[in-house]
């Protein structure tokens, strides 16, 4: 089912003709097609046509001599997408490949992906799968699905798993497994389990690594856990065989200066420095970010001429940190200012940059700003993402220029973006204080039949 827009038919009947957003192709991408070859050129057509073919095959029992090189790429394609769904659907038409060799990585790359989407159950059933096609299950198998379960909350099965290792010859659990293991404890939150893992490390001879430690750390921080942080840095720095190092310096110092704590975050950014550690342009990203969120805009700009000093490059994240804030602090003059320095570098906007120029233009009800911008990334090659139609749409729904917004909504189905919940909740507020209650309600109605049937993307 395709996604219909309900404004759409309101304007045709006002006579009112949509105008889509016109984006060139720029000149350096069609002299890069030329320069390539026809016959390299048919090739890579060839394979994209060939893996979409292998997915829409996926469904069918009746192919079982497919082109290896189809196969395998449509599943790395899907599992690099984590489409959990299509990679288990592609990888059960790859075992009945009569050329099919099962092979442990094969499931530990299908594991990983199934971690970070949540599936514990396809997890395990994955893991069944593979003790059925007679394989012995490596370290790097286990650890996946340890952090499969992990990641879910489900440390009871996680430490199963970690038992189960034991039980297994030359494939006992290692410091990467229990690294795994002690973040997803940080990422639900339960710390609780944290020293009792450290005790079964100590308890096995297994000793802490710097990643170790830096887990712990970071996830200290993250919660704001600052005691038992710093007792945890203490510890690494004692330690013999782990150091601190740049991930260290940016936990902690991200830590403080997230919370607003800016003369701990300054402590230990000298601390380290002491240390010998060298900051990164993370580091000054974090720096600058903080010291925005406080309102102390010249220390902002010194971090900056600090980094210039030293013969740090600041990147399109530095430049994109400096304009959203000063952006939101309505200061317009110094956001422009900014933004043509960035350009004047060769630093090249993305679309997070022209997200934080619009929402300030917006905010400040610069709209002819916003149409200025509109043409910038219209003469760009920048790809242009459900963030930036939102930000847009909302910058025109506010602005009561109906048409326009409906404009971009089109524009998105034409560059197969997907709306999510804030753009159809941006869209029917727009129609609302317009008084389109009808149209409001017919988007509201193609919302919820939109997310039925999997076309509205999470927010």
């Amino acid at each position: 089912m395709e996604l219909q827009f309900a404004g759409a038919s309101y304007l045709m009947k006002e006579g009112i003709k949509p105008r889509g957003l016109i984006i060139k192709s720029s000149s350096s991408t069609s002299q890069g097609l030329q320069k390539c070859s026809k016959k390299n050129l048919s090739r890579i057509l060839r394979t994209e046509a060939a893996i979409r073919g292998i997915q829409r095959k996926a469904n069918s029992e009746k192919y079982t001599n497919l082109w290896p090189k189809a196969v395998l790429e449509a599943l790395d394609d899907a599992i690099r997408d984590n489409r959990w769904d299509s990679a288990l659907k592609i990888f059960d038409l790859l075992r009945k490949q009569h050329w099919y060799e099962p092979r442990c990585h094969t499931y530990a790359k299908l594991l990983v992906m199934l971690g970070k989407c949540k599936q514990p159950s396809q997890a395990n059933l994955l893991f069944e799968i593979m003790l059925a096609d007679g394989l012995q299950p490596t370290v790097d198998v286990y650890t996946a699905l340890v952090n499969a379960y992990g990641l879910s909350g489900l440390l009871d099965e996680a430490l199963r798993t970690i038992d189960d290792m034991k039980s297994v010859s030359n494939c006992k659990p290692d410091v990467y497994t229990y690294s795994i293991l002690i973040k997803c404890c940080t990422k639900v939150r339960r710390f609780d389990m944290i020293e009792y893992i450290l005790a079964e490390m100590v308890y096995l001879g297994i000793e802490c690594s710097s990643v170790t430690y830096n887990t712990i750390i970071d996830g200290y921080g993250k919660a704001k856990l600052f005691e038992q942080m710093e007792s945890s840095l203490t510890d690494m720095i004692e330690n013999e065989t782990a150091f601190p190092d740049v991930f260290t310096l940016n936990s902690v110092i991200g830590s403080y200066g997230s919370c607003g704590k800016l003369e701990k975050m300054e402590k230990w950014f000298e601390e380290f420095q002491v240390m010998g550690i060298k900051p990164d342009v993370m580091t000054f990203n974090i720096l600058i970010k903080s010291y925005g969120r406080a309102g102390m805009y010249q220390k902002m700009e010194s971090v900056l001429d600090f980094m210039r000093n030293r013969f740090y490059s600041p990147t399109v994240v530095t430049y994109n940190i400096i304009i959203e804030t000063l952006g939101k602090a309505c200061l317009i003059k110094n956001m422009e200012q900014f933004f043509l320095q960035m350009k004047h570098e060769g630093v090249k906007p993305s679309s997070f940059t022209y997200c934080s120029l619009v929402s300030a233009y917006s905010r400040a009800g610069l709209m002819e700003n916003v149409d200025s911008i509109m043409r910038q990334v219209e003469n760009s090659d920048v790809v242009l993402d459900t963030p930036f139609f939102n930000c847009i749409i909302s910058a025109y729904g506010q602005a009561g220029d109906i048409e326009r917004m409906v404009a971009l909504f089109l524009e998105m189905k034409v560059r197969k973006c997907k709306p999510d919940y804030i753009t159809f909740s941006t869209m029917i507020q727009a129609y609302n204080s317009q008084g389109m209650t009808e149209a409001a309600m017919d988007l509201k109605t193609k919302m919820i039949t939109s997310c039925e049937s999997n076309e509205l993307i999470s927010s």
